[in-house]
């Protein structure tokens, strides 16, 4: 259920908005106020998905309240006045509304809403697969069960290598290469004969040297453009 909080000081208007909204399914209506601080009060005890706010309210308005949320739900702007439109999508609203508020014209703005909480749905969705990944590693003798989000570097040594997480370090018998062939490439990038390094957890680099937390990860010379692409790419 997409919850709605209409913030407005003239009642026509609230009372359009939640017809509007009373006959589309999974919109819910659970609040109708006539000015900006009683609606500040609200939002921060109550979750809210779509605001529609008007702009032009006595002792706040709408466009101030915009600026005093630190958390805040997607936000229509509904007013008579066209020249406050700069400002509002400046203050990344999903849509501006000017009064009379056809029918027409709202349902586009329920049609864009849904656009982008379905785009948000899919991002939110590859981040879990992403998290959701992991590699068994031979520790001793038993297979380790290693998280990729949690990895943060890799150190070849020889015949076997260092493999450093949030966890702790495991000692696995194998070899870097082999590795490097089983991390997906987009999160994982060999920067030294000797290091495999996650992109998402360098905090700085320079040409010579990387930092992973306390760590300090010598940046090789035959490895630099390739780590330089892909960190400029992740960032």
């Amino acid at each position: 259920m997409n919850k709605c909080l209409i913030i407005d000081d003239e009642l026509p208007a609230r009372e359009l908005i939640q017809a509007y909204l009373e006959v589309l399914p999974d919109f819910e209506v659970t609040n109708s106020i006539d000015n900006a601080i009683e609606g500040f009060v609200y939002l921060q005890n109550h979750q809210v998905d779509l605001l529609f706010l008007d702009i032009q309210m006595p002792r706040m308005t709408g466009l101030e309240l915009l600026k005093s949320l630190q958390i805040r739900p997607k936000v229509v702007l509904t007013t008579a006045f066209r020249e406050f439109a700069a400002e509002g999508f400046d203050l990344d609203v999903l849509d501006y509304l000017v009064k009379p508020i056809s029918q027409e014209r709202f349902l586009k703005t329920i049609s864009k809403y849904l656009y982008f909480k379905e785009i948000t749905q899919d991002v939110s969705s590859q981040k879990l697969k992403v998290d959701d990944a992991y590699i068994f590693l031979k520790v001793d003798k038993e297979q380790k069960k290693v998280f990729l989000h949690e990895i943060l570097y890799i150190e070849g040594l020889k015949d076997y290598i260092k493999v450093y997480t949030l966890q702790g370090m495991y000692v696995v018998y194998e070899r870097l290469g082999f590795m490097e062939a089983k991390l997906p490439e987009s999160k994982f990038v060999r920067v030294h004969k000797s290091f495999i390094i996650s992109l998402g957890k360098v905090s700085k680099y320079t040409n010579e040297v990387l930092n992973i937390n306390q760590y300090e990860i010598p940046l090789g010379r035959m490895y630099k453009q390739n780590f330089l692409s892909k960190v400029g790419l992740h960032e």
